[in-house]
């Protein structure tokens, strides 16, 4: 039995003065939990933030100067007839997520150190040793202003679920900026005449970068904070975030004789698949809505044609790296092409049309002309 089936005109909120379904009972079952029993993180955070569609029986408690309520369903575009039913696949919560984030900083610690130990930052190839200080170096930017646009994000959410899922997000964004710093600092100091400051450099100024740049700045200036989600799990990251973490550094690094740096940047891998796997199901449940789903995808599809477009011209951009080092073992055409059908494959799961054109041949070391991208909703 549900609240609004016991609805009645009480309007007190005085203790005793409704009596909810299960209120006699020492176990969390006020709300319908996703499998055959509540599991621990549903009994933490489902209703942990109020609703006065399921218990606040007079309306929201507080509310801005200009009666805005504490929290508005009007704060982004997309419509869902039950924002209670998210669920994130991770069920991630407080005590298991600083748990793992100290797990990572502590398995990171541990290469830094040993990669000391042993010596090797002094055998890492001089060529990649400037591509880790100026190009490792500048896409920290990059995890940095993700970052911070899901803190704001995470705000906005109408629900604990959701917010509980953009929260770590954003933690999982801000800790792995923190910890290249942290890593390029410590091997720099190995060594030697390493400029910590030139990943800043080229960051700022660096024509590789400035496309890049671009989609991090459109996606911090998006008003509405699913859009900034979508972007940032569904857009960016597949086309340049894992492009560059695992398409460049990953398979280059060991044959320049670096074997530290795959290790730092394995943690971000892992943290993208399970903030991938919460957006997924996040925008499957809106565009899967029976009442708003269709509209919902709409608007979906055009934040898709908007930001994919930015994200593969910053893609394409950065093709001169995979020139960079003296022994190339990796392709940017075969970088980019799994990159592309990631994107596509997402796309299925969540119920959008994000395939993208192949990229026509280039020379090598220059970079391809972005592929045009529709707007597939307004056609």
């Amino acid at each position: 039995m549900t609240m609004q089936e016991t609805e009645t005109t009480v309007t007190s909120a005085a203790a005793g003065a409704k009596v909810f379904p299960g209120s006699d009972s020492r176990r969390y079952n006020y709300f319908e939990p996703k499998g055959r029993k509540a599991t621990h993180y549903e009994d933490v955070t489902v209703d942990v933030q109020p609703d006065p569609e399921r218990y606040l029986l007079q309306n929201w408690i507080i509310s801005f100067g200009d009666g805005t309520p504490t929290y508005s369903k009007d704060w982004t575009a997309l419509k869902c007839a039950d924002w209670h039913g998210f669920r994130a696949p991770d069920q991630e919560w407080e005590r298991t997520h600083y748990q793992r984030q100290s797990t990572i900083v502590g398995m990171i610690q541990n290469v830094v150190e040993n990669a000391r130990r042993a010596g090797a930052p002094q055998r890492f190839d001089k060529a990649w040793v400037a591509v880790l200080q100026n190009h490792v170096g500048a896409f920290k930017h990059a995890e940095y202003g993700l970052g911070t646009a899901l803190m704001r994000a995470q705000r906005y959410g109408y629900t604990q679920m959701v917010n509980n899922a953009i929260l770590t997000n954003a933690s999982y964004k801000l800790r792995f900026a923190q910890d290249l710093t942290l890593y390029l600092a410590e091997v720099g100091s190995d060594i030697g005449n390493f400029d910590l400051d030139a990943g800043k450099a080229h960051w700022m100024d660096d024509p590789i970068w400035q496309p890049c740049r671009e989609a991090v700045e459109h996606i911090r200036a998006a008003t509405d904070f699913l859009e900034q989600v979508f972007a940032i799990n569904l857009v960016f990251e597949p086309l340049v975030g894992e492009l560059f973490r695992s398409g460049f550094v990953m398979q280059v690094a060991a044959a320049q004789n670096d074997f530290s740096t795959p290790s730092v940047i394995s943690a971000a891998e892992a943290d993208y698949e399970r903030n991938l796997a919460n957006a997924v199901e996040l925008f499957a449940l809106l565009l899967r809505d029976p009442a708003h789903g269709e509209a919902n995808r709409a608007v979906v599809q055009g934040w898709f044609a908007h930001h994919a477009g930015l994200a593969v011209k910053a893609a394409l951009q950065l093709q001169p790296l995979w020139s960079l080092p003296r022994v190339k073992v990796a392709s940017f055409v075969e970088a980019f092409d799994r990159a592309r059908n990631r994107v596509a494959a997402i796309g299925r799961e969540i119920g959008i049309d994000a395939d993208l054109p192949a990229l026509p041949l280039a020379e090598v070391g220059q970079p391809a002309s972005a592929p045009a991208i529709t707007d597939a909703a307004a056609e």
